[in-house]
């Protein structure tokens, strides 16, 4: 599967700062520097706000000053060419009508011309990942003149595994992308660059465990290290 996205035009699309980073940050630095793909992250929403009752961005404007800081050298760690930032609000994108979200994912198609899109699996305990992924299926609707032939997506930690165990909506992997020690150590400093988002073990977002969860993703499938995706759509 990594041969066949060599040279694409690949957009990622994402709710959150360190999304871009968690779920797939180590397929990405490979992509780009194994495989000649030019990839964009959009990143939907700012991300800090929700941790007051209410949300009120200037009370936060320092944190979102480090945010959007922490973004460029994630940025830097993965490779991506370029990010794409909105100010949808943080975990409430469900006061947010659909077709803003979808309006914002539409310009981005249109500038960047992508013909992959990894993005959120539907079924995250997220509400703002829910809404990304409908946005996103509802942008690219397979009609005639439609640009991108792939859809996929991805877990991310501290989110998709938090999916209530009854629950039908659970993340049902059926691809696996071989990463190198060098793409998993980008992945971790990426997400070591997000001063309000990283955390110690045995948090998910922890360094040691998105080793764990690379190496379990790897063991499962032959391989060293791994992360895991789900085909939503490949024409």
């Amino acid at each position: 599967m990594l041969e066949s996205l060599r040279n694409k035009n690949i957009l990622v699309v994402v709710a959150h700062p360190d999304d871009e980073v968690l779920g797939l940050g180590g397929t990405i630095h490979r992509l780009i520097n194994n495989h000649n793909c030019k990839v964009r992250a959009v990143i939907l929403g700012e991300g800090i706000t929700s941790r007051s009752d209410n949300r009120d961005p200037e009370k936060w404007k320092h944190e979102l000053e480090v945010h959007r800081s922490n973004i460029e050298a994630a940025r830097k760690f993965i490779g991506y060419e370029s990010v794409g930032i909105y100010d949808f609000p943080d975990n409430r994108f469900d006061t947010v009508a659909l077709l803003d979200l979808i309006k914002v994912i539409e310009k981005e198609k249109r500038e960047f011309e992508p013909e992959v899109i990894f993005t959120h699996h539907g079924g995250d305990v997220n509400i703002d990942h829910q809404r990304t992924f409908e946005a996103v299926i509802t942008a690219c609707r397979p009609m005639v003149h439609e640009k991108v032939k792939t859809i996929i997506t991805f877990e991310t930690m501290s989110g998709t595994e938090w999916r209530s165990p009854s629950d039908p909506r659970h993340f049902l992997p059926n691809l696996f992308m071989e990463i190198g020690e060098k793409d998993l150590q980008a992945k971790i400093d990426a997400m070591e660059a997000y001063e309000f988002e990283k955390r110690e073990y045995p948090h998910p977002r922890s360094p040691r465990a998105l080793r764990t969860r690379a190496e379990m993703w790897g063991v499962a499938n032959g391989m060293m290290i791994a992360e895991a995706f789900q085909v939503i759509r490949s024409i």
